[in-house]
């Protein structure tokens, strides 16, 4: 048995997590645009085995590929095109604001270790990078609180893995956020058709959001929403007066009786998900509601390996 240790970012990928992923692939719901041979079915015309539509010949086309019967009935030079088959081409969204360093006390664990809301974003991300690169599809990483902290292009090869992995490890939980306005830039910056998978609490303005989902679905991303929150944000268990201190640092501490906002709270808080599930719902997005309190494995399971 060899002593060396393990980079610390693989932590983010235990032996358990990689064989959940192994036994799970990832289906493309629309038709995606990539650049290698693949699974999915892509909108970019090649020369394949299913016809698309004609176009009119231009110089350097291949004269092979001119359709002679439409040439001999029209008297018009025109190329048959093709669907290719393609790689899936998917971008991971990671929110990494100050709200994602909230724990709670009912987190899942990973090696012993209570997970943040950041940190089970970070071991979801890597999971499905994993999982990507390793049916041959490209996978990418955005990281973001107010403003896009690390970006790394969309890519096939193994070692994508360790780079994407690394990235996760380094970022560190910023201050305040502003996710609508940063996933438009982030929308500019994908360049192809694809898979975004928005990785988040989505803790501001809902409209702002929804209208940043908006942009994606106008550039033809297909988009599935992982929405993180903590057992406590979701059920408001508080009895006593508590110290509630805001993570990203916009308001000060508050000392108030749990009892007396509960019902108010836990009305914004269902209002909330019912608005981001139904705008998903109207993109045909995936919306994918997560409790970190359950353990990733069965995250996974639950919607991965539902998708088929």
């Amino acid at each position: 048995m060899s002593d060396l240790k393990l980079p610390e970012c693989m932590r983010l990928l235990p032996v358990e997590t990689m064989g959940v992923m192994r036994r799970l692939e990832w289906y493309a719901r629309k038709r995606k645009q990539g650049t290698l041979t693949g699974r999915h079915t892509s909108p970019d015309k090649g020369f394949s085995v299913e016809f698309a539509e004609h176009r009119e010949y231009a110089p350097g086309d291949d004269p092979k590929n001119l359709d002679w019967r439409v040439m001999a009935k029209s008297d018009r030079n025109v190329i048959r095109q093709y669907i290719e088959e393609t790689n899936l081409r998917a971008m991971l969204a990671v929110d990494v604001s100050g709200s994602m360093r909230y724990t709670g006390d009912h987190a899942a664990q990973s090696g012993g270790v209570a997970l943040s809301k950041l940190a089970y974003a970070k071991h979801l991300a890597a999971a499905l990078a994993y999982l990507f690169v390793k049916q041959g599809d490209a996978a990418g990483l955005v990281t973001f609180d107010k403003a896009v902290k690390g970006f790394i292009r969309a890519g096939s090869r193994p070692s994508q893995v360790r780079r994407i992995l690394e990235e996760l490890h380094e970022v560190k939980a910023g201050e305040d956020t502003d996710v609508g306005e940063v996933l438009h830039g982030v929308a500019e910056r994908i360049p192809r058709r694809g898979l975004v998978i928005l990785i988040s609490d989505l803790f501001d303005d809902p409209d702002k959001i929804i209208e940043s989902l908006h942009h994606f679905d106008f550039r033809q991303h297909e988009l599935v929403i992982f929405h993180l929150m903590a057992e406590e944000e979701l059920t408001f268990p508080f009895q006593r007066f508590q110290r509630f201190r805001d993570l990203e640092g916009i308001e000060e501490m508050l000392r108030i009786d749990p009892r007396a906002v509960r019902a108010a709270y836990l009305e914004k808080i269902r209002d909330f998900v019912k608005r981001i599930d139904a705008a998903c719902g109207r993109l045909r997005a995936d919306y994918v509601a997560v409790n970190t309190k359950v353990p990733l494995r069965d995250t996974l399971l639950r919607y991965v390996g539902g998708r088929k």
